[in-house]
C-alpha cells in the first residue's frame, strides 16, 4: 500500500519549488498507487523547471503522476541564473525553455551586460525571461 505522507515528503522539494516559482497546486493525493500532483504554472519555462526538480528527486518518477498545465494569468517571479563553467546561452535556454535555439531571448534580456551571445563568464548573473 502506498503511503501519502511518505510520498509527499519525498516530493516536498518539488512542491515547495513550484510554489516559490508561482505554481498553483490544485491536487496532491494518491491515485492509482502513485502520488498525483496537479497544478498550473505561470509559464512553460516554470513548468520545465518543475519537471527538472521532479527528475532530480526521482529520475524515473515511477511513483508520481504530474499534471502541470500553463495558466498565463499566474505571476511568476523573475528568474535569475548564475553562469557556471561550461555554460553557454544555448545550454541555459535548453534548461529553462526546453529549446536551445531560444538563447536569443536570454541574450536580449541581458544586452546591458553581454556584448555577444557567446561571451558569458562564470559568476555572471543573467535574467531569464519568461
Amino acid at each position: 500500500m502506498v503511503d501519502l505522507e511518505t510520498l509527499k515528503k519525498k516530493y516536498q522539494p518539488v512542491l515547495d519549488y513550484g510554489q516559490k516559482r508561482g505554481v498553483s497546486w490544485k491536487n496532491v493525493h494518491i491515485e492509482n498507487n502513485k502520488l498525483l500532483i496537479r497544478g498550473a504554472a505561470p509559464t512553460e519555462a516554470v513548468k520545465n523547471e518543475v519537471w527538472i526538480k521532479i527528475k532530480d528527486v526521482a529520475p524515473l518518477y515511477e511513483d508520481l503522476t504530474a499534471d502541470i498545465t500553463i495558466d498565463s494569468s499566474l505571476k511568476a517571479p523573475e528568474t535569475l541564473y548564475t553562469v557556471v563553467a561550461g555554460d553557454s546561452l544555448s545550454k541555459i535556454a535548453k534548461r529553462y525553455y526546453g529549446d536551445a535555439s531560444q538563447y536569443v531571448k536570454i541574450f536580449e534580456a541581458n544586452k546591458d551586460q553581454l556584448e555577444t551571445p557567446d561571451l558569458i563568464k562564470p559568476g555572471q548573473t543573467l535574467r531569464i525571461p519568461d
